[in-house]
């Protein structure tokens, strides 16, 4: 029997519908994944009832000694899975995370270095219209004009003129593999800290397919959702002796109450990150990015930096004209497939609109999709593209799509509550 159906028949509507939707589309929206169903019954879970404030044995209330346990368990599989010396599963989300780091080692109006946002930044990377931009002088560094990735040699000239107190890697959109030592370099080169985001290529990193910043790192933050496969949260890495510091910053510094559901359930998937068959997992992760990318160039799309390392790849339509990332995303969504507009380097579209889309392939991981399914969900694409102005077409588009996606089944159970 379904509670919520008889209490709020409205909002079990739209929460079977988008369970629907899940199904039936294609998401490709890289920072997007499907959580296990012990993952979700956790988080849906009766630890949503307790407050904790506080931490593990030194908690504000009483009656903690349970979620003192779901705490401890995910801070210990966090050490290691990623191998760090400290962690602190609180944040509520990447961006609490990142907020953390800011407030322990800097002071409104230090100067810091992030990467554009056009270039693959964050908006937590410092860009005007969020708080890390409004409360500490942001300097964005960008990616080179002909090969779009980072040149390094110039990140280092550009810190040694503005002398960062601290240095942001990382990125949302940055199909390129990392190089952390260059960053460390740089770091010590200026006297600066260095924090990294890593929280789409958290569980690359954690199963060795892209270098890990942990060893070289002052902070390494993340989500806990995207290709680590979590529930929607966040989460700080560091070296023990910040570890002090940081957490009274997360809390009582920028947090209450942590949410003891989530903590629990980002337990159980870091308990799941930790099996080999999770690192197989990621391994088609980027097995699927790689087909697929060389599936959109073989019809002809220029991709930024010629390709990708990861879980993503940008599509850059700049030289096409009246083609935005906008009409792009709008046309895929009426064919069943789901993708974000994203800006490209040096893109001369508002953000709102863009010259590109994003496209990653995590979810469609989880489902079993392989790299042979890959040139098919390239010609949906390519087709979608090429007759997004006929509504007709697109929705024969979808119907095929939909026929595609009912052979990888998702949350069939719950679609029949």
């Amino acid at each position: 029997m379904s509670y919520l159906k008889q209490v709020d028949p409205e909002i079990y509507d739209a929460i079977i519908k988008e369970t629907e939707r899940q199904a039936t589309k294609l998401e490709l929206i890289a920072s997007e994944n499907f959580v296990s169903e012990a993952v979700m019954e956790a988080a849906g879970g009766v630890m949503t009832n307790k407050y904790a404030e506080g931490y593990p044995g030194k908690r504000y209330y009483g009656g903690c000694e349970y979620v003192d346990v779901a705490e401890d368990l995910a801070r210990d599989r966090a050490k290691q899975l990623f191998g760090c010396e400290h962690a602190n599963v609180q944040p509520h989300a990447g961006s609490q995370a990142n907020m953390a780091v800011y407030f322990t080692v800097l002071k409104p109006g230090d100067k810091v270095m992030g990467l554009d946002l056009s270039c693959g930044g964050h908006l937590t990377h410092g860009h005007p219209i969020n708080f890390s931009g409004f409360l500490f002088e942001f300097h964005g560094y960008t990616v080179d004009r002909q090969t779009e990735v980072i040149d390094y040699d110039q990140l280092l000239k550009m810190a040694q003129e503005i002398q960062p107190k601290l240095i942001v890697a990382g990125a949302s959109a940055y199909p390129r593999f990392l190089d952390f030592e260059k960053i460390r370099k740089v770091c010590d080169a200026v006297g600066a800290y260095m924090m990294v985001d890593i929280a789409h290529i958290a569980g690359l990193v954690a199963t060795g397919l892209h270098p890990s910043p942990v060893p070289m790192a002052d902070f390494v933050t993340t989500t806990t959702h995207k290709t680590l496969r979590g529930p929607r949260g966040g989460m700080v890495m560091c070296k023990e002796k910040y570890a002090a510091d940081l957490d009274r910053m997360v809390m009582p510094g920028i947090q209450g109450g942590p949410l003891m559901h989530i903590i629990a359930a980002k337990a159980v998937a870091f308990k799941e990150a930790l099996t080999p068959q999770f690192k197989e997992y990621q391994e088609t992760i980027v097995a699927n990015a790689v087909r697929l990318a060389d599936s959109m160039k073989e019809k002809g799309y220029r991709l930024v930096a010629g390709g990708t390392d990861t879980h993503l790849f940008l599509v850059n339509f700049v030289d096409i004209p009246k083609v935005t990332g906008k009409k792009v995303e709008i046309a895929l969504d009426k064919a069943g497939i789901t993708v974000n507009k994203n800006t490209v380097p040096f893109d001369p579209e508002k953000p709102f609109v863009t010259s590109g889309i994003r496209i990653g392939t995590p979810a469609i991981t989880t489902r079993g999709m392989k790299p042979e399914h890959m040139p098919i969900i390239a010609d949906f694409i390519d087709r979608a593209i090429k007759n997004r102005l006929d509504d007709e077409a697109l929705e024969k588009i979808r119907l095929e799509v939909a026929a595609f996606c009912n052979k990888f089944p998702l949350y069939q159970e719950r679609m029949e509550v």
